[in-house]
C-alpha cells in the first residue's frame, strides 16, 4: 500500500515519501529492496543505502545484522534526540545573553576586539594581545533582542535537520568551525578596534551545509537559495554587521559539509575530520597573520 502510494506521488511529478515517514520526500531507494527512504532510514551499506528491515535481515551488508546498527548520511550514530546538540547550543546562547543583560560588564570581556583601546593608550585587550578565546565566546554573545531571536530561529531551523542527519559529533565540529572561521575572517579585514558579536558564522555556516546536503538528496534547493540571498541582501544592505563573520562561516560550512556528506564510505572519518582540521588550521593562520600585523 506504502509502495503504491509513492509510486503515484512519483507519477505526480513530485520525489516519493519514505516508505516508513511518507510525509518525507526523498530522491533515494534502498538498494535491495527499491523502497524509497529518507535520511533517517537510510542505512549505509557496501554500495548505497539500505533500508533498516532489509539490515535487519543481513541481506547483501555483508556484515551479520548486528553489525550493521543504523547511520546517519554522514556515517554518524543516529540518536534518540536528534536535536539535543541543537537545544544545548540555544541554551548557551540564552544563557550567555541573559548573563549580558544582567552584568552589562561582561559584554567587554566576551565580544570579538583586535586591539583595545586604540592608539596612542596602550592596548591591554584583544585577539592580538593574547585573548583568542574571543573568537570563541563571541559566537554565543548577543546583545539585542533582535540579534538573538533570528540567529536562534536559524540556528533552530537548519540546526536540527543537520544534527539528524550528520550525528551530534559531525554537527558540533561543523557548528563551531564556521563560527570560527566567521571569527577569524572578521578578525582579518575588520578595523582592528572595532567589536563583534553573535552566532551569525555559525549560523551561515549552516547555511552553507544544508544548500550542500539539500543537493546530495536531490532535494528543491529554491527555499534554501532564496532564504540565503534575502541574508545576504541584509548583511550588505544594512550598517553595522559584520559580513566578514556571514561569509566567513558560509564558505566554511560548505567546505566542511560537502567533505561530510560526499567523503567516500573506506575513508570516511579520515576525510570529514581531515578537512574540520584543514580549516582550523587556516583559521589559526589567519589569526596568527592578523595579530602579526596589529603588534
Amino acid at each position: 500500500m506504502d509502495d503504491q502510494a509513492a509510486d503515484s506521488a512519483q507519477d505526480a511529478g513530485r520525489a516519493p515519501g519514505c516508505y516508513r515517514h511518507p510525509d518525507r520526500e526523498t530522491g533515494v531507494r534502498c538498494t535491495r529492496c527499491e523502497r524509497p527512504i529518507c535520511p533517517e532510514c537510510m542505512v549505509d551499506a557496501s554500495v548505497g543505502f539500505q533500508c533498516p528491515e532489509c539490515v535487519r535481515s543481513g541481506g547483501g551488508t555483508g556484515h551479520a545484522p548486528s553489525a550493521s546498527a543504523p547511520r546517519t548520511l554522514a556515517g554518524g550514530s543516529i540518536a534518540a534526540d536528534p536535536r539535543l546538540v541543537t537545544k544545548i547550543l540555544i541554551g548557551i546562547n540564552l544563557a550567555v545573553f541573559l548573563a549580558v543583560r544582567i552584568q552589562s560588564s561582561l559584554l567587554n570581556d566576551l565580544v570579538l576586539v583586535g586591539t583595545w583601546p586604540p592608539a596612542p593608550f596602550l592596548p591591554t585587550q584583544g585577539v592580538a594581545e593574547g585573548e583568542w578565546y574571543r573568537l570563541l565566546t563571541s559566537m554565543f554573545t548577543h546583545e539585542e533582542f533582535w540579534h538573538i531571536g533570528f540567529n536562534m530561529l536559524g540556528l533552530w531551523w537548519l540546526g536540527g535537520p543537520l544534527e539528524q542527519q550528520l550525528g551530534r559529533v559531525r554537527y558540533l565540529a561543523l557548528y563551531l568551525i564556521s563560527g570560527l572561521a566567521g571569527g577569524a575572517l572578521t578578525y582579518l579585514l575588520a578595523a582592528g578596534t572595532s567589536a563583534s558579536l553573535g552566532a551569525s558564522g555559525a549560523v551561515f555556516g549552516l547555511f552553507g551545509a544544508t544548500a550542500v546536503l539539500m543537493r546530495r538528496l536531490r532535494q528543491d534547493m529554491r527555499p534554501i537559495i532564496a532564504l540565503l540571498v534575502i541574508n545576504l541582501v541584509f548583511t550588505f544592505g544594512w550598517s553595522g554587521i559584520a559580513w566578514e563573520a556571514h561569509i566567513g562561516g558560509l564558505v566554511a560550512g560548505a567546505v566542511i559539509g560537502y567533505a561530510m556528506v560526499h567523503a567516500p564510505r573506506e575513508r570516511r572519518a579520515l576525510v570529514q575530520y581531515g578537512t574540520c582540521a584543514v580549516v582550523l588550521a587556516a583559521v589559526v593562520l589567519i589569526t596568527l597573520v592578523r595579530t602579526a600585523q596589529l603588534t
